[in-house]
């Protein structure tokens, strides 16, 4: 894959606007079939500004899309036992097809518990360790919405992954160990660098891809690319500059990597929309599931 003149840059935003409209375009089947739309339910606990954002933009697209949205808000102070008991009702309701219960939560609640609650079949989100089992086992399930955001993107650039070596820059259970098993069931040959990992230079240079998720600004440098690299920055980092003001910045030092990359997603506009769009074509699939229908082609 050899270097262009500055790289090509990859659309998220088109990309996940696409993925909503042919999610939203697969309802009215759904509902034809069962009598009902796809429900999504998301639950919020305290006051996290960045969070109340989050949750905000899940309703309107999950409402755009033709599905039923259904919102919990919690005090900041609610227990961890009524925190499960809502996740418990949401399990139970037929109409809920997916649970999000958004992160993270307030320090007294244990994350690990309430993920593990969901049940795995409405477990949108794909962090149940049923659903990482089934993902490491190349087993039919629910899986994370960034990564599989990610491979789309990839796969919509390269085709076919097969024997490409792919670089995977973080380790966390949301985004860098689903991300490695996604590029290892394409049959790419995959590294996972981490904090600990020596000359992390070196390895960059030898990757075809770089899925940079590791949450600290510009620490991929441009020189340190393959030319002709296919780069795909998950980080979001907000930076403050000189004048006072802030910007945000990924993983991966932009301006540089235009230089050397073959192609690279811009933060912002490039994984984040595929968030959530993942996130609809995860409910849609668990709809789907949950009725004993074949999931359409997305």
């Amino acid at each position: 894959m050899a270097a262009g003149v500055g790289a090509a840059i990859i659309d998220g935003k088109a990309f996940a606007a696409g993925l909503r409209a042919r999610v939203g375009a697969a309802v009215p089947a759904f509902q034809a079939a069962t009598g009902r739309v796809p429900g999504l339910a998301v639950v919020l606990v305290g006051e996290d500004p960045a969070s109340h954002v989050y949750v905000r933009n899940k309703g309107i697209a999950t409402r755009e899309a033709g599905m039923a949205s259904f919102e919990h808000r919690l005090p900041a102070d609610v227990s961890e036992d009524e925190l499960l008991a809502l996740v418990a009702a949401l399990n139970g309701d037929d109409g809920v097809d997916g649970i999000l219960v958004q992160m993270p939560c307030p320090r007294h609640i244990s994350e690990a518990r309430v993920i593990a609650a969901v049940d795995p079949d409405k477990d949108v989100d794909g962090f149940h360790p049923v659903n990482a089992g089934r993902l490491a086992s190349g087993l039919p399930g629910l899986v994370p919405c960034t990564p599989s955001g990610c491979l789309m993107l990839l796969q919509d650039r390269l085709g076919d992954l097969s024997g490409l070596e792919a670089l995977v820059i973080g380790r966390s259970n949301i985004v860098g160990k689903p991300m490695a098993a996604l590029l290892v069931a394409a049959s790419a040959t995959v590294t996972v660098a981490h904090s600990r990992t020596r000359d992390l230079a070196a390895h960059v240079g030898r990757a075809d891809i770089v899925v940079a998720a590791v949450g600290v600004p510009e620490l991929v440098r441009g020189a340190w690319l393959k030319p002709g690299a296919t780069v795909i920055d998950v980080g979001m980092n907000r930076i403050a500059l000189p004048d006072g003001k802030t910007r945000l910045v990924g993983d991966v030092a932009f301006a540089e990597a235009l230089e050397v990359a073959g192609a690279i997603t811009p933060v912002p506009g490039g994984v984040g929309p595929m968030t959530i769009a993942c996130l609809l074509r995860n409910t849609l699939i668990a709809a789907h599931a949950r009725a004993g229908l074949a999931v359409p082609s997305l």
